[in-house]
């Protein structure tokens, strides 16, 4: 039988990284939440795999490219590498409602589904962390657990209320 592995599934702007009003497309944007690191750590150490989900529907309004996407996702891993802490997967939605239609965008929850199909996942057992309203229904919809925290704000508290479970 497969051993079935426990996750958290993070939103990337305003949870991961500073949000601030606008696209995060290149990596010198990118500022990595207070209390992430040691969050992240902190979800590790206690055999969660990592993942990030994420809309990016400045793909479909041509404000950036899937290329732009993959690199600050790429930047991003790079970070957390030198920290000790891997993501297991980045999965995003290139989509808006306004340019194209779609499955993947939050508040639905098929880019999680995905994730905890291919990594075997523990739904029961596993957390969704978003600081919007769709991040929380995406979460609920795929059957996890979920916080919703104001954007910015550090998300260690959650880290350390989930690991003492």
């Amino acid at each position: 039988m497969n051993h079935l592995h426990k996750a958290v599934f993070l939103d990337r702007d305003g949870v991961i990284n500073k949000d601030n009003e606008y696209y995060t497309f290149k990596t010198d944007q990118v500022i990595i939440n207070d209390g992430v690191v040691d969050a992240l750590k902190l979800f590790s150490d206690n055999g969660f795999l990592l993942f990030i989900i994420t809309n990016q529907s400045g793909v479909a309004k041509k404000m950036y490219s899937l290329q732009d996407v993959y690199n600050v996702h790429d930047y991003m891993q790079r970070l957390f590498n030198k920290e000790g802490v891997v993501i297991t997967g980045f999965y995003f939605c290139p989509h808006h409602p306004d340019v194209s239609k779609c499955l993947c965008r939050k508040p639905d929850s098929l880019l999680i589904e995905k994730a905890a199909a291919r990594y075997q996942i523990n739904i029961s057992e596993s957390y969704f962390i978003g600081d919007r309203e769709r991040d929380i229904q995406a979460g609920e919809k795929a059957g996890l657990k979920s916080f919703l925290i104001q954007s910015n704000e550090s998300i260690l508290p959650i880290a350390k209320q989930i690991c003492s479970k």
